[in-house]
């Protein structure tokens, strides 16, 4: 995983690459690799392969996912989360996530967001800028604004996830 310091969390800036509705975990991380692959660094080498055969050539270090509604639905692989962390994908965006890829993308240190008014405006390849802790969106028009993100999950992805989140507090116990 990726770890995060507090700065560069709470304002989150890149590139956009804007896809549809409904956006399955076998899209984002084709199931076929589910047994096979382990390692993040190697996951991120298919993340959307069968949607965006290039995205993996053009995404960088900090760039944002933006889709639109039911996120991350089908099967609950943890995998689909992972290649996008691995990827440097920073934050999705979206009018709505299917519950189970809500948490799994939390849990490895992943901001998602729901901002619908935002998913319609924004376009593909423009630069953003997510502050997750005030509930903006800056595109080069407008802002938008979301329900910020609880302090409990902002220190979950600030420590890189629920894993290294869970081992910070033990050994702060």
């Amino acid at each position: 995983m990726i770890e995060l310091t507090d700065n560069h969390l709470k304002v989150i800036s890149g590139k956009v690459f804007k896809y549809g509705d409904d956006i399955n975990t076998d899209v984002i991380f084709p199931g076929k690799y589910t047994y096979t692959i382990n390692d993040p660094e190697d996951m991120a080498k298919h993340a959307f392969e069968d949607l965006d055969s290039e995205f993996v050539s053009k995404v960088n270090y900090g760039d944002i996912i933006v889709a639109g509604k039911n996120f991350g639905c089908g099967s609950s692989r943890e995998q689909a989360a992972i290649c996008l962390v691995a990827c440097g994908i920073k934050a999705v965006i979206a009018k709505s996530f299917a519950r189970i890829y809500f948490r799994n993308a939390i849990n490895c240190g992943l901001a998602v967001v729901v901002c619908p008014d935002a998913v319609d405006a924004i376009t593909n390849g423009e630069h953003i800028e997510l502050n997750i802790v005030d509930g903006i969106i800056r595109t080069a028009l407008n802002e938008y604004r979301f329900v910020p993100l609880s302090k409990e999950v902002y220190d979950i992805l600030k420590a890189g996830g629920l894993i290294s989140f869970a081992k910070l507090k033990i050994t702060e116990a």
